[in-house]
């Protein structure tokens, strides 16, 4: 079995999820290596997709699910202190992310992810498991529960771009919705379709970089190293961005069908769409709770690693507590 020392955690895993912080540390190699203890496992669920995960502890299954730019070793500092605390911990990399080496289908996002992460807790036969998300991950875990509500315990939800929401929100916000979601679809999608239909990555990644941080230098500017790392990330979007849908459409009404509880964690300097998004998942959701973390951006789980777990395992308690009160 491959070693976790050889599982990937590139820059792009440190410096972005699907929304980079150009000013983030590196983390140091030290840091990669703490679970080297540990084997990646495969598995392969339906269409002979292979899924490449690690797991730590035993209890109540956790699976956490990284975003895009990123692989499964994203989670690398989450596993021992989760399995720490009496849960079995389980990260795996989504369909396009290394280190899986599976053969590119259309019509890939984020719902086929889900549907992917349902057949994986399904194959490893989890039952009900506790899903947290980040970034696009979490978009990830919001179809899974959308798509597969019975295999969901309770949703953690780190920032989903579910930018099809913008449509929707209520009318005091209303028309910055509509403006955002098309400043999103002309300024970044858009830009990005072509060049990877070109087989331009830099390009596209480029557009991608130029809109979320407001600045048509935001890619050139990037440390070589950082800019090499992202494209050693990217395949997933070769697919996604040619064949496939990069936001792909969620309701607002199948976001209220959502019986599973929700813990909503927002970065208080992370982008304003980000946070109209969470916003309005903490109107539709019926059993939320939303927590900004102060000073956090996108890179909330890096940054502010202690907090979001403990607010994560208090989430968990609580909703055990009010089950044994029933």
């Amino acid at each position: 079995m491959i070693r976790i020392a050889k599982w990937i955690l590139g820059a792009a895993a440190v410096a972005v999820s699907v929304f980079p912080c150009l000013s983030a540390p590196q983390l140091p190699s030290a840091a990669r290596l703490k679970v080297d203890s540990l084997a990646i496992r495969r598995v392969v669920v339906s269409g002979g997709v292979e899924l490449h995960y690690v797991e730590r502890g035993t209890g109540v299954p956790v699976v956490l699910v990284h975003g895009s730019l990123s692989d499964g070793g994203y989670w690398n500092e989450q596993l021992g202190p989760f399995a720490a605390s009496g849960y079995r911990a389980i990260a795996y990399s989504r369909r396009y992310n290394m280190p899986n080496m599976n053969i590119a289908q259309p019509g890939y996002s984020a719902a086929t992810d889900a549907n992917d992460l349902a057949a994986l807790i399904e194959k490893l036969q989890l039952g009900r498991v506790h899903v947290i998300g980040h970034s696009y991950g979490a978009l990830t875990a919001l179809f899974l529960a959308v798509k597969h509500p019975e295999l969901v315990r309770t949703l953690v939800l780190a920032e989903p771009p579910a930018v099809s929401l913008l449509a929707y929100l209520p009318a005091d916000q209303s028309e910055l919705g509509r403006a955002t979601l098309a400043d999103i679809q002309e300024r970044m999608v858009k830009p990005m379709e072509t060049a990877f239909r070109k087989g331009d990555r830099p390009a596209g990644l480029r557009a991608f970089m130029d809109f979320v941080l407001d600045d048509p230098k935001a890619w050139d500017n990037m440390p070589d190293s950082s800019r090499q790392d992202m494209l050693n990330h990217v395949h997933e979007w070769d697919i996604m961005m040619t064949t496939g849908e990069l936001f792909p459409d969620l309701e607002p009404q199948a976001i209220r069908k959502i019986a599973a509880p929700t813990l909503l964690l927002s970065g208080e300097k992370s982008y304003r769409f980000l946070a109209l998004i969470d916003e309005e998942l903490a109107r539709l959701l019926p059993h939320n709770r939303r927590i900004i973390l102060r000073g956090a951006t996108h890179r909330m789980w890096f940054e502010q690693p202690e907090p979001c777990r403990k607010a994560v395992l208090d989430f968990w308690r609580n909703q055990m507590s009010e089950s044994e009160s029933r």
